[in-house]
């Protein structure tokens, strides 16, 4: 019988068996929470961070490229309307080429960079910011519930934080799907799991688009 595991996001230990791949990239296990409902890969079976890095390279996301500007556009086509002229924004997990940095700034706002890779300088996570970003980012986290604390700590009043990642929430097509044949994507978010973290963390919670979620946190704790 395979053994339990515990959620890296909400902690509970009866995470149970989902589904175990063994293709071409290698042999992966994935479990399912009852609790938040997350789906992750146990760490036994994540890539050595030098692996990791060497397969991100080789993503082309350059930001000058129309179709991976279009793709990131679904993001910020939604969070640019919330955000007041001037607003102050961090794209956080932003990759090797920060195309969507490029198009916020191109747009007025003011945006600072932070990647564990490439852009690993702590110093813009000693600030705060009007807004966020992760952009296909969530999917790779291997400590889901300290990101989101280190999150919101980067948040002013009234911030928000955008999102974009691929949901899952067809449970009977996770085998096919191709988006956990990544063998970096190692955390999957659904709606539920991401209306879990809005109420866990006390923010809103707004899917204007497929794979998309804009949280809000209060105006204040009063």
């Amino acid at each position: 019988m395979l053994e339990l595991h515990e959620c890296p996001l909400c902690w509970s230990g009866g995470a149970r068996f989902l589904h175990r791949s063994d293709d071409r990239i290698g042999v992966r296990e994935f479990y399912e929470c009852g609790e938040c409902d997350l789906v992750f890969v146990p760490p036994e079976f994540h890539l050595p961070s030098e692996a990791e890095e060497e397969r991100y390279l080789l993503h082309d996301n350059r930001p000058d490229d129309p179709a991976y500007r279009a793709f990131l556009g679904r993001l910020w086509d939604e969070l640019r309307p919330r955000l007041r002229p001037g607003a102050r924004g961090l794209d956080f997990g932003c990759g090797p080429g920060p195309a969507l940095a490029h198009m916020m700034r191109e747009s007025g706002f003011s945006v600072e960079l932070y990647d564990l890779y490439f852009f690993p300088d702590p110093a813009p996570l000693a600030r705060t910011y009007d807004f966020v970003t992760c952009t296909e980012t969530f999917e790779h986290i291997r400590r889901p519930a300290e990101l989101l604390y280190q999150l919101g700590s980067l948040l002013e009043p009234g911030g928000r934080l955008g999102v974009m990642t691929g949901m899952l929430d067809d449970r009977a097509q996770f085998a096919d799907w191709g988006y956990q044949r990544d063998p970096t994507h190692i955390a999957f978010f659904s709606v539920y799991t991401m209306r879990w973290i809005a109420r866990k963390m006390r923010w809103s919670a707004d899917f204007p688009a497929p794979n998309i979620a804009i949280f809000r946190v209060p105006d204040s704790d009063i």
